[in-house]
């Protein structure tokens, strides 16, 4: 009939709007993100597939690349000692380290979660160690606080205890860098305060009433909702203690010694 044909006519028409809608959306969008998916393709997966490509290669700057195959990996895995050495270490900092900085985030975040007087200030505070820790300044400053002179010396001597040769002995040498790493729990902090401030207060509210104490709402309200954000601090930072380079770099003097 004429009135089911026309019924249809205007189905279709709202369906071709509705398409040239979303693609007029869609395209807004991909816009938006061009800067970072130009950012990402030109300094991250380019990159990444060169490296990749060049592991396979006796490459020198000066010289064009020399296809070896699997030379690199060979010499690396069965002829090397200081890269098993260097994974022994890596290990060690990132499992001992990591759950160090996330204990300091949580017990911060959690002093942070109150009403009080100069809170942000103190936020602000706490995160700024995230932003400069890993500069070439900080790692030369603390190099100077744990050298045979240093900060961290001077104090053990107030106690009437010797000072270590931190950085130079092979059993304390990892240890600096550890709690420069516990230091920058700034970031996490963040994160947690967030999740905190996610956990309705109703929930302390009627534990108080059953009489729970402080430790017994934070093992069963809060670390349980905070089960998510623990998970993705743990994962987030573990990626980034993997990748730590620079501030080892500079404490070794450059020359892998003691760490590695």
């Amino acid at each position: 009939s004429a009135q089911q044909a026309y019924a249809s006519t205007v189905s279709a028409e709202s369906v071709s709007t509705y398409k040239r809608r979303r693609r007029h959306e869609n395209l807004v969008g991909y816009l938006y993100l061009s800067p970072w998916l130009i950012g990402f393709f030109v300094f991250t997966f380019v990159p990444i597939v060169a490296s990749f490509i060049l592991a396979f290669t006796k490459y020198d700057i000066l010289g064009a690349p020399k296809w070896i195959g699997f030379d690199n990996f060979e010499r690396m895995l069965f002829k090397d000692s200081r890269y098993w050495q260097s994974v022994r270490v890596t290990f060690h900092y990132v499992f001992t380290a990591i759950p160090l900085r996330l204990v300091f985030a949580l017990i911060v975040a959690m002093l942070l979660n109150t009403k009080r007087r100069m809170i942000p200030t103190y936020r602000a505070m706490y995160y700024a160690p995230s932003i400069v820790g890993g500069s070439i300044a900080v790692a030369v400053m603390w190099g100077q606080i744990f050298g045979k002179t240093g900060l961290v010396n001077y104090i053990l001597a107030g106690f009437g205890i010797q000072g270590l040769i931190w950085l130079s002995d092979i059993r304390t040498a990892i240890w600096p860098l550890i709690i420069l790493a516990a230091w920058q729990f700034g970031s996490p902090m963040l994160i947690f305060l967030a999740g905190l401030k996610q956990i309705p207060t109703e929930l302390y509210e009627s534990a108080g009433i059953d009489g729970a104490g402080g430790w017994a709402r934070f093992l069963k309200i809060t670390l349980p909702m905070l089960t998510p954000v623990i998970l993705f601090n743990l994962v987030m930072q573990m990626i980034s203690g993997f990748l730590v380079f620079s501030q080892a770099f500079i404490l070794s003097n450059g020359m892998g010694d003691p760490m590695d």
